[in-house]
């Protein structure tokens, strides 16, 4: 979680999966710009080394330590900062976040701001709108409807991206699969809390979104500088929520430790996990250990926060997650 983040063009293209940090694992692709980062090892390109999966053990070990390392970081950072809701609620909760992410991806990234022409403006701001968007509509529903089935539903963007592009009769089985688990989340019940869950889709949408600008963006602003601009302008607009939900209500010592953990096990740790992760792995791997995080949610949900799901939920969380593993292990190329 998708915690921050930011598209996954390697890894969205051939998995439909995602953090919640500006720049992603999508951005190290080859000419991507973010393997031109500054203090960042490159990494074996197409023709500069073999392929990940023909690396050493231990390097695709250290991928696969790291990538467990990181899911559970996403999540349980979500966990933690669920716990400062009832004083700065999840807006002041997100604002905080904005600002780690913020101050992780303007130290890498380190933006020409002044050198930016509008044609690459446009999507930068485009994408900081999608990022402040897509994290509050999902700490949001967190509060609403529970940490595993917001990430789930959250899940669902990058999902459809990958599904919606594809012409293969098992994308179009593993697209019926999804949507019938998604039938079954949002099933009316007397407890169902439909804002909760319309909020879980929303954040999906805005994780679609940010997949495309993210691409857009790479492309159009060299490194990682198009991320860390638009982590930074995201930034600046939730500063006014954040002085508002100070004055408003004093936020507790305890709240705000709880809020910057979150920004940095759902943001910063994830992001840096990722650069090292897609060195190390091959992106079909990455998008498998990926799949599973709304699995990882739930189980954070459940262990941390006390957060039970029905045999039902979990069925369709399951089914979410199988339709996508399908869907990478059917892919050729």
């Amino acid at each position: 979680m998708r915690p921050a983040p930011a598209s996954r063009i390697a890894a969205a293209r051939s998995t439909g999966t995602a953090h919640r940090i500006p720049s992603t694992p999508a951005d190290s692709a080859p000419g991507s710009g973010l393997d031109s980062v500054p203090g960042l090892d490159s990494g074996p390109g197409p023709s500069q080394g073999p392929d990940p999966d023909q690396q050493p053990t231990a390097r695709r070990f250290a991928g696969v330590a790291t990538m467990i390392g990181s899911g559970l970081s996403n999540q349980t950072g979500a966990a933690i900062g669920s716990h400062a809701f009832p004083v700065l609620g999840p807006i002041g909760v997100v604002a905080v976040r904005q600002y780690v992410a913020a101050i992780v991806l303007l130290a890498v990234g380190r933006p020409r701001l002044r050198s930016f022409s509008w044609w690459q403006w446009r999507p930068v701001v485009a994408l900081a709108v999608v990022f402040g968007t897509m994290n509050l509509s999902l700490y949001t529903a967190i509060d609403r409807i529970g940490l595993g089935l917001a990430v789930t539903l959250e899940f669902l963007g990058p999902l459809c991206i990958a599904l919606a592009a594809s012409r293969r009769r098992a994308d179009a089985c593993c697209a019926l699969v999804a949507a019938a688990a998604v039938v079954t989340l949002m099933r009316p019940r007397p407890s169902a809390d439909y804002l909760g869950m319309g909020l879980g889709l929303l954040a999906a949408v805005c994780w679609a979104s940010y997949i495309l600008l993210n691409r857009t963006v790479g492309r159009r602003v060299p490194g990682a500088q198009g991320s860390a601009a638009a982590a930074g302008l995201s930034a600046l607009m939730f500063l006014p929520v954040g002085i508002a939900v100070a004055v408003h209500q004093p936020p507790t010592a305890s709240a705000v430790a709880y809020a910057v953990t979150a920004g940095v096990l759902s943001s910063a740790v994830p992001y840096l996990a990722d650069l090292f992760t897609l060195r190390r792995v091959s992106a079909q791997a990455f998008g498998l250990f990926m799949s599973v995080n709304p699995v990882l949610a739930a189980l954070v949900g459940w262990v941390g926060l006390g957060q039970n799901l029905g045999w039902t939920e979990w069925t369709s969380i399951g089914a979410i997650v199988a339709a996508n593993t399908l869907s990478i292990l059917t892919r050729r190329g």
